[in-house]
C-alpha cells in the first residue's frame, strides 16, 4: 500500500515535475494536483480526496501556502503538509511551521531528500533539512539540547516566544521588565545552544513545548 500525496503548486510545469518524480517513489502515490489552497479546500469536501501528505507551495494566487496549511491544521488536522517553497526568508519558514507544517524543503532539494523527508513526515510527524535548519540556528548539538534544564518561567517564556508577540509585549504578559525578558532570551539560547528565536521556535515543536 502506498501513502498518498497531494501537490498544491501553481507552476504547471513544475507540479507534473514533481507528480513524475513522487510517483515514482516507491512508497509515495499522487493522487491529485492543485493550482492554489482553494482548489484543496474545495477538493477534500469529498473523503476520498483526502490524503495522507500535502506537499504545499506558499507563494500562490487566490489561497496561500501559510493560509491553506492553517485552514488544514484545523478542518484536518490528520493530514501532514510537507512545505516546498523557494523562500529562504526565516519569517516565511516561522510562518509555515506556526502554521502547522512538519517540514521545510526548497525546490532546489534533491530528488532522495524529497522521498526521506515524505517518509519521515508520514512516519514520525515531522522534517526538516540540514540546509534550512542549518540556515536558521546556525548548529545545533544535540547533546547541549539534552542536558539543559529548564525552568518553570523559561517554559513560559519559550511558549510565548512561539507567537507573533514582540519581546516587549511578552514582558508585559509575564508582568517582567523588557530587561529581565532579555535576560531569560539569552539564558535559554545559552543553554540549548541556539542563536535566533526560530531556532527556539523548532527546538520548541521538537520538544513538545509548542504545538503548532
Amino acid at each position: 500500500m502506498k501513502y498518498s500525496v497531494v501537490i498544491v503548486e501553481d507552476h504547471i510545469l513544475l507540479s507534473q515535475a514533481l507528480s513524475g518524480l513522487v510517483n515514482g517513489f516507491d512508497k509515495f502515490k499522487i493522487l491529485y494536483i492543485c493550482k492554489n489552497g482553494k482548489e484543496l479546500i474545495t477538493r477534500f469536501k469529498d473523503p476520498k480526496n483526502i490524503p495522507d501528505i500535502v506537499l504545499m507551495d506558499i507563494n500562490m494566487p487566490i489561497m496561500n501556502g501559510i493560509e491553506t496549511t492553517a485552514a488544514l491544521k484545523e478542518e484536518y488536522p490528520q493530514v501532514k503538509v510537507l512545505a516546498l517553497s523557494v523562500e529562504e526568508d526565516e519569517n516565511t519558514i516561522l510562518k509555515m511551521l506556526r502554521a502547522g507544517a512538519k517540514g521545510y524543503l526548497l525546490k532546489d532539494t534533491e530528488k532522495s531528500i524529497l522521498e526521506s523527508a515524505l517518509l519521515q513526515v508520514q512516519e514520525t510527524g515531522f522534517y526538516h533539512t540540514k540546509d534550512v535548519t542549518n540556515l536558521l540556528l546556525g548548529s545545533l548539538n544535540p547533546k547541549e539540547e539534552n542536558k539543559a534544564v529548564l525552568k518553570e518561567r523559561e517554559v513560559e517564556f519559550i511558549k510565548h516566544a512561539c507567537t507573533e508577540k514582540t519581546y516587549k509585549e511578552i514582558a508585559s504578559d509575564m508582568c517582567l521588565s523588557p530587561k529581565t525578558i532579555e535576560g531569560y532570551r539569552d539564558s535559554i539560547f545559552e543553554k540549548l545552544n541556539l542563536k535566533n528565536r526560530t531556532g527556539l521556535v523548532i527546538y520548541a515543536i521538537k520538544s513538545k513545548i509548542f504545538t503548532p
